[in-house]
């Protein structure tokens, strides 16, 4: 029961009153509670979803970001080579597949976010690394922004320029193949890993021991050609 008063003439009388605007006050607060508790489920689900689309979103592959641009050059006899790239823009790799007249294939795998080169022969279980130079960035660089444009390159053998470059492996420099990073891990596994150093020639009494060729659109090929460095 609640008291309640009311005016009568002049003075204040004492009258009964029921519980029912008390009902009616706590039912009015019903539907703004409803609301409140829906609104939150809502948001509690809207946020769940974005965070389960965002994960499977970085989850899943970008194949989208992959590009494979052909290359097609004449060798110095007038034969022409064809090389192909996969160009990964999101990760900044660039891998060649580079094939000799003996039509056996290797792999170099630019990776310009760390600064590295990787040659893979094809004929050996063996890696060789190289850290990027200037003119390594300038030539992969053309490249990235090349194949934004277009997929294939026939190059002109008159205004192609042709570079030779010697590198020297340290034998005595074996690399841990888990202190690298994934895609260069991915392609040296179950393979010896040596450093190399640029040097301006082939040296005294020493034998090439194998040589890669490397075309880009910006019309220049390199044939990088490796050789062992004294112990």
């Amino acid at each position: 029961m609640v008291r309640c008063w009311k005016h009568s003439e002049n003075r204040l009388e004492e009258a009964q009153c029921t519980d029912g605007g008390s009902a009616a006050s706590t039912q009015s607060h019903f539907p703004h509670k409803t609301f409140w508790v829906s609104l939150s489920a809502s948001l509690l689900l809207v946020v769940i979803a974005l965070g389960l689309t965002g994960h499977l979103g970085l989850s899943q592959p970008h194949p989208e970001s992959l590009q494979v641009v052909r290359i097609t050059v004449p060798d110095q006899t007038g034969v022409l080579i064809n090389q192909s790239a996969v160009v990964d823009q999101q990760n900044d790799l660039v891998t060649f597949s580079v094939t000799s007249p003996a039509n056996q294939t290797s792999t170099v795998l630019f990776d310009i976010k760390h600064g590295l080169i990787c040659y893979k022969p094809v004929d050996q279980k063996s890696c060789f690394l190289q850290k990027m130079e200037k003119s390594d960035y300038d030539n992969v660089h053309s490249l990235l922004h090349e194949s934004t444009h277009k997929s294939h390159f026939q190059l002109s053998g008159n205004e192609t320029r042709r570079q030779m470059e010697f590198l020297g492996v340290l034998a005595d420099s074996q690399v841990d193949v888990s202190t690298l990073e994934e895609p260069l891990q991915a392609l040296c596994q179950d393979s010896s890993i040596h450093w190399t150093r640029r040097v301006k020639g082939l040296g005294k009494q020493r034998l090439v021991y194998f040589c890669i060729d490397i075309c880009f659109p910006s019309n220049i090929c390199v044939s990088v050609c490796f050789y062992y460095l004294p112990e």
